[in-house]
C-alpha cells in the first residue's frame, strides 16, 4: 500500500501521462484525416470534347460569340453525360454529344460545314468501340445530316470499315440515317470565307510562281485561316467502356475529292479499352502522316505515358513536321486530355457527377 502522499502522486503522473497520450493520438488522428482529404480522388471524367483548334484569340472573338460556343459546348457535353448517366453505352454517349455540335452552325461538321472550292459540303466521320475494336467512317457525302450516324451505321451494320461517297449515301439513308438538301448545309459565314479564300489564292497565283500548300490549290488553305472546326469526343460508360467518333467538313476551298484524317480510323479516330478513346482536330495530312491517334495510344500502351503525355507528345510531334492542330483523349480510369498546339481550341469535360467545364482559349 502506498501512502496517500504517494497515491495522490502516482495518480497526478498518471493523469499526466493519459492527457499526454490523448493529445497524440488526436494530432495522428488528425493528420490521418487531413492527408486522406487532401489525397481524396477527383470525380472521374465520363465525356471529353472538342469543337475545333485553330487561331481563337479572346481579343478577336465577341462576348455574343464567346457565349454561343460555350452554350453550344455545354449542350453537347449535357447530351453525352445524360446517355452515360442512364447507363448507356459510350457510344450513345459519343453520338449524342457529337451530333449536338453537328447541328450547331458554329462547328465545321454538318450543318456549318465549309465549303468546297466548287462550293460544296463534303463531309466526313469516324467512330470506334475501345471494347470491341469495331469501327465505321463515311467519307465525302454531301446529303447525310449528321455522318457520325452514318459511321456508326457502317460499323454496325456492314461488313465494312469505310464506305465513301455516293455509295456511302446510299448505304446511310438505307439504315435509317437522316438525309437532307444541299441547302441544308449553306451557312453565309462559310459562304463568305470561300469567298475570301479563292480571292487570296487569285492574289498569290498572281504574284507567286511556286506553290504554296497552304496558300495555293494543294490544301485550299491560307495563313489567315488556321481555325479548325472539327468536331470529336470520346466517353467512358459505367461499365468501364471507351468510345470515341469524329466528323468534320474538311478544308475550306479543298479540292479533288480531298480528304483529311477525320474519317482515317488510326488517324483522327482510336480507341482501345485498355489504353484511351482519341478524337483528333488540325490539319489532317500531318495527323495522317503521323498516324495520330493510334500513336497515341501506342505511347500509352508500350511507353506507359498517361494520357496527357502521351497527347503532349504527338502534337509536339506534329508541330516538328509544320502541322497544328489537336488532341482529346480519355482513359479507363477517367483522366482527360485536351493537347493543341494552336491559340486555342473548342473543348470540354463532365466528370461522373454531371460537373460541366468548358475551354476556349489556350
Amino acid at each position: 500500500m502506498f501512502p496517500a502522499i504517494g497515491r495522490r502522486v502516482f495518480v497526478n503522473e498518471l493523469i499526466i501521462k493519459m492527457k499526454n497520450l490523448f493529445t497524440i493520438v488526436v494530432i495522428v488522428l488528425g493528420c490521418i484525416f487531413m492527408f486522406s482529404c487532401s489525397q481524396k480522388p477527383s470525380a472521374k471524367i465520363v465525356l471529353v470534347i472538342h469543337g475545333g483548334a485553330g487561331t481563337i484569340e479572346k481579343q478577336l472573338m465577341t462576348p455574343e460569340k464567346e457565349k454561343a460556343y460555350t452554350e453550344a459546348l455545354t449542350q453537347a457535353l449535357q447530351a453525352g453525360y445524360d446517355e452515360i448517366n442512364q447507363g448507356k453505352p459510350a457510344l450513345d454517349a459519343v453520338q449524342a454529344a457529337v451530333n449536338v455540335m453537328e447541328n450547331s452552325p458554329l462547328f465545321n461538321a454538318g450543318k456549318g460545314a465549309v465549303f468546297t472550292h466548287d462550293g460544296k459540303n463534303e463531309l466526313d466521320a469516324s467512330v470506334m468501340d475501345g471494347k470491341t475494336l469495331k469501327a465505321g467512317a463515311v467519307a465525302g457525302v454531301t446529303n447525310i445530316k449528321n455522318p457520325l450516324n452514318a459511321a456508326r451505321a457502317v460499323m454496325e451494320k456492314s461488313e465494312h470499315v469505310m464506305m465513301v461517297g455516293r455509295g456511302a449515301e446510299l448505304f446511310a439513308a438505307a439504315n435509317g440515317c437522316d438525309t437532307v438538301p444541299a441547302s441544308y448545309f449553306f451557312t453565309q459565314e462559310r459562304w463568305d470565307q470561300l469567298q475570301r479564300t479563292i480571292q487570296e489564292e487569285e492574289k498569290g497565283r498572281a504574284a507567286f510562281n511556286n506553290i504554296d500548300p497552304r496558300k495555293n490549290n494543294i490544301s485550299g488553305t491560307t495563313d489567315k485561316d488556321k481555325k479548325f472546326g472539327t468536331v470529336g469526343a470520346a466517353a467512358l460508360d459505367k461499365n468501364g467502356n471507351l468510345a470515341a467518333g469524329t466528323s468534320t467538313g474538311g478544308m475550306t476551298n479543298k479540292k479533288y475529292g480531298r480528304v483529311g484524317d477525320s474519317p482515317i480510323i488510326g488517324a483522327g479516330t482510336y480507341c482501345n479499352n485498355a489504353t484511351a478513346g482519341i478524337s483528333c482536330t488540325g490539319w489532317g495530312e500531318y495527323y495522317i502522316r503521323e498516324v495520330a491517334a493510334h500513336k497515341m495510344s501506342t505511347l500509352i500502351e508500350l511507353k506507359k505515358l498517361s494520357v496527357a503525355e502521351a497527347a503532349k507528345q504527338v502534337i509536339q510531334e506534329i508541330g516538328k513536321m509544320g502541322g497544328d492542330g489537336g488532341i482529346i483523349g480519355l482513359d479507363k480510369t477517367g483522366a482527360a486530355a485536351m493537347e493543341f498546339n494552336t491559340s486555342g481550341m473548342y473543348r470540354g469535360t463532365v466528370d461522373e457527377n454531371g460537373k460541366i467545364s468548358v475551354y476556349i482559349y489556350k
